[in-house]
């Protein structure tokens, strides 16, 4: 059953959860958007990553770890850049 999980909608929150962070560690390009056209792109690589990871590992243990860890590293991300106020943003106040 956590198989199954980790597989089908557990594969989707993490893959969301990349998609949301990579822009902030991937750099800009020449055109400044690289950075938004590349996560787009992977995203069906990583989820079938990410599935196929879940279907074919052996150890379940190590597929929960490997998804919790990529989870919390790019949410963690993602939140620490919602939460912290732009230096424009505290002059402006």
């Amino acid at each position: 059953m956590l198989r199954i999980l980790l597989a089908g909608p557990g594969a989707i929150v993490v893959t969301l959860a990349l998609l949301a962070g990579m822009p902030l560690w991937l750099p800009g390009g020449a055109a400044g958007i690289d950075n938004l056209a590349f996560p787009l792109v992977l995203a069906p690589l990583i989820w079938s990553l990410l599935f196929f990871h879940a279907c074919l590992d052996r150890s379940i243990a190590r597929v929960a770890f490997v998804a919790a860890a990529l989870l919390l590293i790019h949410g963690g991300m993602v939140a620490q850049r919602l939460v912290t106020v732009p230096a424009a943003a505290k002059v402006a106040r």
